[in-house]
């Protein structure tokens, strides 16, 4: 189910990728660039079939499908954002507060009473940030990740996504999907000297602090309630997506409680379905690689990475990040 960048599990014929580290198309043995299992997938009697991969082409239709799904957005009146300065690539390092004013002028609370805004918010406060410090996980919290689950899995969006999996051969029902993402989400694997301090989840939408700095946080939900409550502190942007309606993307800079972020990129005003989803099918799809979609006809990418240091399952990987990079 879960396609290594080292492997050709679920991944031949895929077109040749100069990103691949190694490759499952039929011209890789005349190339001699083939994955190690090459022939154990993809050979005659290999049993993952060429048509259970996922194209570039079909990565740029179903983002554009779930991309028009996400219904709980945030609509252009409902935020009001005061982005101030760009900083330019020489000013993103230089932890300067160019911009006086926070980010959010405003935001529509009503947004947040909507079920995946709300069980999405619940699970934000679950963690410490601090790298090397356990992660002890209550009852309560387990609820919490499975209330999250079950209200996004209501979706049109994340039922596109299942939908489309499940013809992939990546899962055989919704609830195997719900169990892995679960699993590859929530489960905990450790950053820092043995104890179970991480999981994707806390790393990529509600931030960490590793060795001084801040460590993933690409959420803006996470961020507009922390700079609420006053200790985010917005310094500058550096990139501003093309998009004249939300979800928009932005790659800002600022410090949490002191702890500097030198780019955090981010969707603004999408809904947590839609983030937790393309993120999900880009760590499916394209693990420790470039992930090309569309949004209402502009290009983007969001960049994955699985945690190479342990698994679950039978050999499957964590998610270790996941951020937008255009």
């Amino acid at each position: 189910l879960y396609t290594a960048p080292d492997s050709c599990e679920g991944r031949c014929g895929e077109p040749f990728s100069e990103e691949d580290e190694c490759h499952c198309h039929p011209e890789c043995e005349r190339h001699r660039s083939c994955c190690e299992d090459y022939e154990r997938h993809c050979g005659p009697d290999g049993f993952s079939s060429s048509r259970d991969s996922i194209s570039d082409q079909e990565l740029l239709q179903l983002s554009e499908q779930l991309y028009a799904a996400d219904h709980n957005k945030a609509r252009p009146s409902d935020i009001a954002l005061n982005p101030q300065h760009r900083a330019g690539p020489d000013e993103t390092g230089d932890r300067q507060d160019l911009s006086p004013q926070p980010l959010y002028k405003y935001v529509n609370k009503e947004l947040f009473s909507k079920p995946t805004y709300a069980s999405f918010i619940k699970l934000l406060d679950n963690y410490q940030r601090a790298t090397g410090r356990e992660e002890e996980v209550t009852a309560e919290e387990l609820q919490e990740q499975d209330h999250f689950l079950e209200e996004v899995m209501k979706t049109e969006l994340m039922k596109k996504l299942f939908t489309f999996l499940q013809q992939k051969n990546r899962y055989g029902s919704e609830q195997e999907f719900v169990q892995d993402l679960k699993e590859m989400w929530f489960g905990l694997y450790s950053r820092g000297d043995g104890e179970h301090d991480s999981s994707g989840f806390e790393h990529v939408f509600s931030g960490e602090v590793k060795k001084g700095k801040v460590s993933g946080f690409h959420n803006w939900i996470r961020f507009y309630l922390l700079e609420k409550q006053g200790v985010v502190n917005y310094f500058s942007h550096n990139f501003n997506g093309p998009w004249d309606t939300y979800p928009d993307v932005l790659g800002l800079q600022f410090s949490w409680d002191g702890f500097y972020k030198e780019v955090g990129s981010a969707f603004i005003g999408c809904s947590p379905e839609f983030e937790f989803g393309l993120y999900s099918l880009c760590f499916l799809a394209r693990p420790g690689r470039a992930c090309h979609l569309s949004l209402g006809g502009h290009d983007l990418s969001v960049q994955t990475y699985p945690w190479t240091k342990s698994t679950y399952g039978s050999g499957r990987r964590f998610i270790a990040t996941a951020y937008v990079i255009s």
